[in-house]
Order: C-alpha cells, then sequence, then structure tokens
C-alpha cells in the first residue's frame, strides 16, 4: 500500500501555497504521481532546497521497481558506467550493482 502523494501534495498547497496550486503546470503534474521520480520531480519544482536538506532528502529517499528498472534500463541503453549514473542520480555505486543483481532478469 502506498501513500496518496496526490492528496498529500494537495492538501499541502491548499494550506501553505495556494498560489502554487494555481500554476497548471503543477497542476498537471499533481494528476500524474505514478513513480518516484514523478515525485522527486515535483518535490523539486515546488521547493527550494538548501545543501542541510538536499544532504538529509538524499538519504531519505527510496525507488520503486518502476524507477529503479527505468534507470538501470537507460544506463544500459546508453552505455553508461555505475560511476557516472551514481554521480548523476546521486546514488550510490553499491546501490546500482545491487539493483543490478536484484533485476539482472528483468533487463
Amino acid at each position: 500500500m502506498r501513500p496518496n502523494y496526490h492528496k498529500i501534495y494537495h492538501d499541502l498547497l491548499s494550506i501553505k501555497y495556494p498560489e502554487k496550486l494555481e500554476c497548471p503546470k503543477i497542476r498537471e503534474q499533481l494528476q500524474k504521481l505514478n513513480s518516484t521520480e514523478e515525485i522527486l520531480k515535483l518535490n523539486e519544482s515546488l521547493f527550494k532546497t538548501t545543501h542541510e536538506t538536499a544532504k538529509t532528502n538524499q538519504q531519505l529517499k527510496t525507488y520503486d521497481k518502476k524507477t529503479m528498472l527505468k534507470l538501470l534500463k537507460y544506463q544500459k541503453k546508453h552505455g553508461l558506467s555505475t560511476s557516472y549514473m551514481s554521480r548523476k542520480h546521486k546514488i550510490s555505486r553499491t546501490t546500482f550493482s545491487k539493483w543490478k543483481k536484484i533485476f539482472e532478469k528483468d533487463l
């Protein structure tokens, strides 16, 4: 069971930032919260991050299977190294290696 991110973000915006809820781009993003990647993009577009919050948020991120497979397929399609992917997406190399072992049949 997943949290209802649409409701969480909608309530948050209606209470704290009602002017942001009027933006059509943000309303469109609210409707498409199906994967972790989309949730993270919405969060980045709504809130400014400082170095401290970015570090804390990075430690608390979790990824769903759909997003993990998308990142691994992107890496394989473009022939990118694990080091490059880890720097680009700020995920450790060991995490990428672990995902590869888990999803080697799905790739």
